[in-house]
């Protein structure tokens, strides 16, 4: 067997010519993300301030603030010891490598690099571009934590030429 098509979610296994579905998985998506950060209010204040997110609780104990932008829930977690805390390398760390959103549209993407450019703590790793040979447009940044957010028009959201 070989993996053929990936559609909506189920991997088509092909055995022959006839395809195979394999059966949902029992979990039901991601409940949440918890993200361990350096700058807890910078981290919170990016999210709400500069996404649109609003706050959704926290733990002052732990320290903790969790985010939400009505689908997706995102808890902030501050590290024992920024100073000492050691930044994530993709290349070379086990753990999130980033965490990518969807955008409304393209119209959207290119509005929120242009605040991006001007918030404190934001670097900027790609500019809007073609993901691949395109349509589909992402960038990629670091929060005033250093987490790598990256943010996704699917071809899906893209405006749709004339006569298509």
């Amino acid at each position: 067997m070989r993996i053929s098509h990936y559609l909506a979610g189920i991997w088509l296994l092909v055995a022959g010519a006839a395809p195979i579905v394999v059966a949902e998985a029992p979990t039901l998506g991601v409940n949440h993300i918890g993200l361990a950060v350096s700058k807890l209010d910078a981290s919170a204040s990016f999210f709400v301030d500069t996404l649109g997110w609003r706050r959704a609780g926290g733990d002052p104990d732990y320290p903790a603030i969790f985010v939400t932008d009505g689908k997706a829930f995102v808890t902030l977690w501050q590290v024992e010891n920024p100073l000492e805390a050691v930044p994530f390398n993709r290349m070379k760390n086990v753990g999130l490598h980033h965490m990518a959103m969807t955008m409304e549209s393209l119209e959207a993407l290119h509005a929120l690099h242009a605040k991006l450019l001007q918030t404190e703590g934001v670097t900027i790793e790609f500019a809007p571009e073609f993901m691949g040979q395109g349509p589909t447009t992402h960038m990629m940044i670091r929060d005033p934590s250093g987490l790598r957010l990256e943010f996704v028009v699917p071809a899906s959201r893209m405006p749709k030429a004339e006569g298509e």
